[in-house]
Parts: C-alpha cells; structure tokens; sequence
C-alpha cells in the first residue's frame, strides 16, 4: 500500500488509518480532491491492517465545501437525459465507504456541503463541534438536485420531512440541530475535545476482531432490508462470527477477566476495553 495522494495524507497507527483532507483554500472536492479520495476509499478498503478509517480536514472551518461549480458546468448537456445503466463513480465512492469491512468516522469540525456532505453521510459515523459544524445541501438553490447520493442517503439518516427540509431549504443546519436529528452522533465544546474522543473511539473499535468489526456492520447495513430478510441474515453473520479464532479467544478473555461476575457485569465498557488491550497483540 502506497497512499501517496496530493490533497490527503495518511498516518496509520494501532489498526486506525488517518485520512486528513487538505484542499485550499476552502477544501472544494476539485478533480484532484475527488479523484484522491476514489483512490484512497480503494486503496484502504482491501488493506487488512486496517480495521477503522478516521477522515479528518487540515481546515478548522472546512471538511469538505461541495463538488466543484466549474467542473459540473463541463457536464454534457446537449443530449436528452437518460436512466445511467450503472453507478457513477461517486456513487460507488460513497457505497464503498459505507460498505467496506471496516469502521469509517468523520471528524466534521466544520462546514461539509453538497458532494462533502454526501460523502460525510455515507460513512458510519460523524461527529461535530457546537456552534462551528455545519451542513449544507445547496443544490436546489442552484437549479440541480443533491445527485451524489443526498437524496437516498439523507432521508435514510433523518427521515423524509427532514431530508426534504435540507436539500429544498438549502440552508445551514447547525451542529445542534444535526445532532438531535441524528445525523451527528455527537457534538463537543471544542474541535480538540470532539477529536480527542473520536481517536480513543476509533482506536477502541480496531482493538476487535477484524471479523467481528466487518459482519456486525454488515449486519447494521441489512436493517435497510425487509425485517423478516434482515433477521435471517442477521442470524447467518452471527454463525458466521461464532466461527472465527477471534470471537472464540475474546469471549474466553471475557471470562478471565470477570464477565458473568457480578463486579464485572457492573463495569462491562471497562472490561471490554481490557479485553481489546489483552487480545490485540495476538492478531
């Protein structure tokens, strides 16, 4: 794996690779942007070192503003529209990130828009700044329609009337109002604070078992599906699991360490944690 990118760079460290987004001056997704993440989103899915991805900007203001004005003006228009007979890139960009075996969080401590958005909404999990982290869908107000999966992805995370109060308003949505409708996991006083608590997240989540990590997103994906469908395959991943050196060696640690004990019952996410500390070095 080379990760060798000219608008991110990358730091892996304790199974977690850090993505950091770096395009001024207001980190536009510009061919080169788009292009990199594509790559990367690529190049990350199929290493088995990494367990959770972290995007992150290099721009306190800016996680990523929207896809570049210029370059949707270069789109072809002089024949009639037509149903595509496939996924464009972007959308198997976005697909990839919410599909691919591992963990993928976004630090957004500041402003994501149209294309930044969408991309941010395809990914497990995002987490913001009170006061500083905003949303934007402008698409509408420029006479287009969020097309790099807004329209699906936004009524999945906060419902139809929301979704249409995003992308037909086509205004700021404060990190306050993201977060009570779901679309933030959590908010924190500061960038440093909310960066802080998403490592120590990040570096939890890939102290699991690889296995464990990706059939249980898997699984949580399957809740898009009919219930009754999605209870099977449910019932099928946790076979899947059972089976795996990893979920025998950590449910034995759990009981060395005191599960099924009153005091440790009592303390479960402590105790998890010393299991990802005490089984980490083994895989």
């Amino acid at each position: 794996m080379r990760y060798e990118y000219s608008t991110l760079t990358t730091e892996y460290t304790k199974g977690v690779m850090f993505a950091t987004i770096s395009n001024p001056p207001a980190n536009v997704m510009t061919t080169a942007l788009y292009t990199d993440l594509v790559a990367f989103t690529a190049e990350v899915e199929t290493d088995d070192r990494v367990r959770v991805v972290v995007f992150q900007s290099a721009d306190p203001e800016f996680f990523i503003a929207h896809f570049d004005v210029e370059m949707i003006l270069t789109f072809p228009t002089d024949d009639p529209a037509r149903r595509p007979e496939k996924s464009s890139d972007f959308h198997l960009m976005c697909e990839r990130v919410r599909n691919m075996p591992k963990a993928t969080i976004v630090k957004m401590a500041g402003r994501a828009g149209g294309g930044g958005n969408e991309f941010a909404a395809s990914c497990d999990m995002r987490y913001g700044v009170a006061g500083k982290t905003k949303i934007n869908q402008m698409e509408v107000a420029l006479g287009i329609l969020p097309g790099g999966t807004g329209t699906q992805r936004l009524p999945r995370l906060v419902g139809r009337g929301r979704a249409m109060e995003i992308c037909l308003g086509s205004d700021d949505i404060d990190a306050e109002t993201c977060a009570a409708w779901g679309y933030l996991n959590r908010i924190f006083p500061s960038s440093e604070e909310m960066s802080d608590w998403v490592d120590q997240l990040a570096y939890r989540i890939a102290s699991w078992p690889a296995e464990a990590i990706a059939l249980c997103k898997a699984s949580v994906n399957n809740s898009e599906n009919e219930l009754s469908e999605a209870l099977l395959d449910e019932a099928y991943l946790f076979q899947q699991t059972l089976r795996t050196e990893g979920a025998q060696r950590n449910m034995r640690k759990a009981m060395e360490l005191g599960a099924q004990t009153r005091e440790g019952e009592l303390r479960m996410g402590e105790l998890c944690r010393e299991i990802g500390e005490a089984t980490q070095s083994e895989d």
